[in-house]
C-alpha cells in the first residue's frame, strides 16, 4: 500500500506543476557557445622525440573536446594520413602544414603556420 501511496502523491504533483519543458535550451546554448572557435590556429612542424619522423601539430583550440575529435577525424580523413587528439591539440602524422592550413581555411578557421 505504501508504495501506491507515494507514486499517488508524485503523480499529483507531477500534474500539479503542469507539463515540463526539456532541459534543452541550456544544453544547447552552451553548444552554440563551444561551437565558435575563437583566436587562430597555430600549425607547428615537430620532430623532436620522433626518431627523425615528422608531425604536423595544430594548437590553439578553443572548442571542446568533442568538437577537435571530430574536426581532427575529418582532417584524419581527407588528408589520408594518421594521427590523434591529445590535450585540445591535432596531431597529424608527416609535414602536412601547407594541406592542413588549406583545409582549416576551408572551414572558416583562422591559422598560421609556424
Amino acid at each position: 500500500m505504501k508504495s501506491d501511496n507515494w507514486q499517488d502523491s508524485l503523480a499529483a504533483l507531477r500534474a500539479a506543476m503542469g507539463p515540463s519543458e526539456p532541459d534543452e535550451e541550456p544544453a544547447a546554448e552552451e553548444t552554440a557557445a563551444e561551437e565558435k572557435q575563437t583566436g587562430r590556429l597555430d600549425i607547428i612542424l615537430d620532430r623532436k622525440g620522433r626518431g627523425g619522423k615528422s608531425a604536423t601539430i595544430i594548437a590553439g583550440f578553443t572548442l571542446s573536446d568533442d568538437k577537435v575529435s571530430a574536426i581532427a577525424a575529418e582532417l584524419k580523413r581527407s588528408l589520408g594520413t594518421g594521427g590523434s587528439v591529445r590535450g585540445g591539440e591535432i596531431l597529424v602524422q608527416g609535414d602536412r602544414r601547407t594541406d592542413v592550413e588549406r583545409f582549416l581555411k576551408a572551414r572558416g578557421l583562422k591559422c598560421r603556420i609556424i
